[in-house]
């Protein structure tokens, strides 16, 4: 099992229902240049916002006058207006079996619920951060701190005309996070996808499931998409959630069986996991059966993988295409790459095996199971990670780094892959 770090105590505190919305004018709160969702120090999270106030008062003191009002002589769609109530902070009623559902890991929309959504006295905004001290949005001309409702859930009504581009500050035991909504966004995964997986003849499953790096609405994280139609909710853990999976529940795509979140800031190399909610309501942590990488056996987890590998076979692709592969020669050499000469890794496998099977005479090899199985003094037939090669002989680049050597020697490669066997 993975190790766990542990979550940031939650130091007891005062309800927040009294403390007032505050406002900043125009600030301009810059993305966090890093890949990951990381956890800044207090101090510097506070020191940004004092750049942001200094910027926004100079930018006032040359401005040629205030800003515009709207056709009706009102605010501008999207601009802070002032709290009603003596500025006071006002919660958003949750739902209760919304509540329930999202804290037992069985909610189907959590979107639906969770992130801003335009109300008829402006927009509410809610967010479920387990650990967290406190919670609050910023946009342009805002910044207001969210009502702490318990259970994680913290929420509040602004009077706002439309939803804006906001970002959340999460304070946390000595940390501040700085980071995207998830749950503003839309679905990260295509309307012909889901049409796809309803037909059943989804032919590259490896690019609509599993962990994916992406740009989506200009934000760069990691869609995540699992298929379990039966389930009655799946969240996600991983490293950076405190492998505490009841901030990131996945939303049902209608009845497709598909389950998506898209999470701002998750980039490559963090471990994750599903968690499901079974029909009769028991869990299950999971790894992700559609992994590009995963930890190296015994441990379990998935890994965020975007390859970088640059291939060099480009002679041996198009020699390939010259003429139909009935009429090409065709003699194979079977071998298990972690038994023909163990402790080999694929890169120094890349610098032997080619030479070996031209040698021999064979124009083909064909690798014995080297997707993710749990056992490895097997064959590899009882598979984990069907588009992981096993993590015990390298990474999914070094795989790839050994396909090239071999097409580059003139060996074409068939792999023996395995859909069909499954270990508990």
């Amino acid at each position: 099992m993975t190790p766990r770090s542990n979550p940031p105590a939650k130091k007891p505190k005062s309800p927040k229902a009294g403390k007032a919305t505050k406002k900043i004018p125009n600030p301009a709160v810059a993305p966090d240049s890093r890949p990951q969702e990381a956890a800044r120090p207090a101090e510097a999270a506070q020191a940004a916002v004092e750049r942001v106030r200094s910027e926004a008062a100079a930018a006032r003191e040359g401005a040629d006058g205030g800003p515009e009002a709207g056709a009706d002589g009102g605010p501008e769609a999207g601009a802070a207006v002032e709290p009603g109530g003596g500025g006071e902070v006002r919660p958003a009623v949750l739902d209760r079996g919304d509540r329930e559902r999202l804290l037992g890991g069985a909610h189907h929309d959590p979107h639906s619920v969770l992130g801003a959504h335009p109300v008829s006295d402006g927009v509410v905004f809610r967010a479920l951060r387990p650990y967290a001290l406190s919670v609050t949005v910023v946009a342009e001309g805002l910044r207001a701190e969210l009502h702490d409702d318990g259970d994680g859930f913290f929420s509040t009504v602004l009077p706002l005309r439309e939803v804006p581009e906001y970002r959340l500050l999460v304070e946390y035991d000595g940390t501040v996070q700085d980071t995207e909504d998830a749950y503003r966004f839309l679905p990260s995964i295509g309307e012909f996808d889901l049409h796809l997986f309803g037909e059943g003849r989804h032919e590259q499953l490896w690019k609509a499931l599993g962990a994916e790096p992406m740009v989506h609405q200009g934000v760069t994280g990691t869609r995540f998409t699992v298929w379990a139609p039966n389930a009655r909710g799946v969240r996600l853990a991983g490293t950076f959630n405190f492998w505490d999976a009841t901030a990131y529940p996945l939303r049902s795509l209608g009845s497709s069986g598909v389950w998506e979140l898209f999470v701002p800031g998750v980039g490559e190399g963090e471990l994750y996991k599903f968690e499901i909610t079974r029909p009769d309501g028991s869990k299950t942590l999971r790894a992700d059966p559609m992994a590009r990488r995963t930890e190296v056996p015994p441990q379990t987890s998935s890994i965020v993988h975007t390859s970088h590998h640059r291939w060099e076979d480009e002679e041996w692709m198009a020699r390939r295409a010259d003429r139909p592969a009935h009429e090409a020669p065709f003699s194979v050499y079977e071998v298990h790459l972690a038994s023909w000469r163990p402790g080999l890794t694929y890169r120094q496998l890349a610098e032997q095996l080619p030479g070996y099977v031209t040698d021999l005479g064979f124009t083909h090899v064909e690798l014995m199971p080297v997707a993710e199985h749990p056992f490895g003094g097997s064959w590899g037939y009882q598979v984990t990670g069907f588009y992981a090669p096993t993590a015990r002989l390298g990474t999914p680049d070094d795989f790839k780094y050994l396909v090239d050597a071999l097409h580059r020697a003139g060996i074409g490669v068939i792999m023996d892959w395995v859909p069909a066997h499954f270990p508990r």
